[in-house]
């Protein structure tokens, strides 16, 4: 059983290769070596065959060729010493009588076979094969000869390859013994040159190691480096990229965070501090409450702002996506900031109809954060209006307002928490410069865009685009 809380026993990269490396050449060797052996094998037994039938048809002929036929039992002798082998077997015999000549040292019994008829030749077909008790394979073939006198010889050949046999084990040992060598000699060679080869990869390692969050500005470098590793590296500096940027946007949202509460927080020590300096009317003291009690309304609405957005990366499961008229709820928010727009002397107007797939309560906030900041920013007695759009792939709410333009550097960061383009408009402390980033967070939630346009009129355009294909804001896709 595996206890999980034991580190498992991790190779290196360098051996895990070398051994895969060596594994595979020693393979491939020992696959050509014993090609080879095979080879070899076949060639020698396919020399034995012809060996075998030349013998006979050199017997063949050469009792044809007016050979005296008592010669035979005579000279048993000569053709011992013609036959090159201790234990190969040539026998002699006139069809149905007994064995003129019978050389069969090892005494070995070789079955009946048919003999080739005189006249017609041998081929390999012709040879039959046995193993004698040794376990030595043994070559025979058979075949007639007509004498001038018209009897029929019968000529048996046999071949011991006894040779062969020992020839072919002293070649496979050598095989073996060379499959090792070159296993080891591989994998020696090959941890040598893979440790060379991946010399990159532990300068990339050590380079790594180096960067912490203080020095997020160091980048590895692609100087030299393996064309096979560049993209890796490029791929890395680019996440440190973005490493870099989120942990400077986090350090900056920290300090802007500290800044927003710290003014709330001074403002109540001072009244606090004002009002305890010496004795208050009741009057005064209710003064002092209701100002304090702005402040802490300011600091809970900044509160649930900044944990709305810390929840958006993990709120897509509990969205209630539904089909909403686009008419009803642009009216709704419409008629909401109505009461803000008279004091300001803006005229508010909405048109266009269609259905957009979003969560109710989310396109309403962010619709609404909208047109309150288009509202807040807008020069009075000028007009906001709020119009309706449909796409191809998106269905798209516009929220227009006349008044100063965002430069073109700023219109990127307006969805930056805390961020304000005119920090010195912010209604007496009311925005706290998180509203936009709260679209951003909505519609990133949706699939959707948020995006903001300056207008040839001089007008500035924000644009919420949502996805008009309900199963793509499915929930935990």
């Amino acid at each position: 059983m595996n206890n999980p809380l034991i580190p498992r026993r991790s190779f290196s990269l360098t051996l895990r290769s070398t051994l895969l490396f060596a594994l595979i050449a020693a393979l491939v060797v020992s696959s050509v070596g014993f090609y080879l052996y095979y080879a070899m094998e076949k060639e020698m037994v396919r020399r034995a065959d012809y060996q075998v039938t030349g013998r006979v048809q050199y017997f063949r002929q050469l009792l044809g060729s007016d050979f005296p036929l008592n010669q035979l039992s005579h000279n048993p002798g000569l053709f011992e010493n013609m036959l090159g082998n201790e234990r190969d077997i040539l026998r002699f015999r006139v069809t149905g009588q007994e064995p003129l000549i019978n050389v069969n040292p090892s005494h070995i019994l070789l079955p009946t076979v048919d003999p080739v008829p005189a006249g017609q030749a041998f081929t390999l077909k012709n040879v039959h094969h046995l193993q004698a008790e040794d376990g030595t394979p043994v070559r025979f073939a058979a075949g007639e000869v007509r004498m001038k006198d018209g009897q029929t010889v019968e000529i048996l050949g046999a071949h011991f390859l006894t040779a062969e046999t020992r020839m072919l084990v002293a070649f496979r040992w050598e095989i073996i013994a060379s499959v090792l060598l070159a296993y080891a000699l591989i994998a020696g060679l090959g941890y040598i040159v893979i440790r060379r080869g991946l010399r990159p990869l532990e300068k990339m390692a050590q380079e790594a190691a180096g960067i912490h969050p203080t020095s997020l500005s160091t980048r590895l470098s692609e100087e030299k480096a393996p064309r096979e590793l560049q993209q890796l590296i490029r791929s890395f500096n680019e996440m440190l990229d973005r490493l870099a940027e989120g942990y400077q946007r986090l350090n900056q949202f920290s300090a802007d965070l500290a800044h927003e509460i710290r003014t709330p927080i001074g403002a109540l020590m001072g009244h606090c501090q004002v009002a305890l300096y010496q004795t208050r009317s009741t009057e005064e003291y209710e003064t002092l409450l209701a100002n304090n009690m702005g402040e802490l309304e300011r600091i809970s609405r900044m509160v649930e702002n900044i944990l709305f957005l810390a929840r958006a990366s993990h709120a897509r499961s509990v969205l209630s996506i539904a089909p909403l008229s686009l008419e009803n709820e642009t009216l709704r928010v419409v008629d909401y900031f109505e009461g803000l727009a008279e004091e300001r002397g803006i005229q508010l107007r909405c048109h266009g109809d269609g259905v957009v797939f979003a969560d109710a309560l989310l396109f309403q906030r962010a619709l609404s954060n909208l047109v309150a900041n288009a509202i807040n920013y807008g020069d009075e007695n000028s007009e906001v209006e709020v119009s309706v759009e449909h796409q191809a792939r998106y269905s798209v709410i516009n929220v227009d307002n006349a008044g100063p333009a965002i430069p073109a550097d700023k219109r990127d960061k307006l969805f930056d928490r805390f961020y304000r383009a005119d920090p010195s408009r912010s209604e007496g402390g009311s925005s706290n410069g998180l509203g936009l980033a709260i679209v951003h967070a909505i519609m990133a939630l949706h699939h959707g865009d948020v995006s903001v346009h300056q207008l040839p009129d001089g007008k500035t355009r924000f644009v919420l685009a949502f996805p008009n294909i309900a199963n793509s804001l499915k929930p935990n896709e």
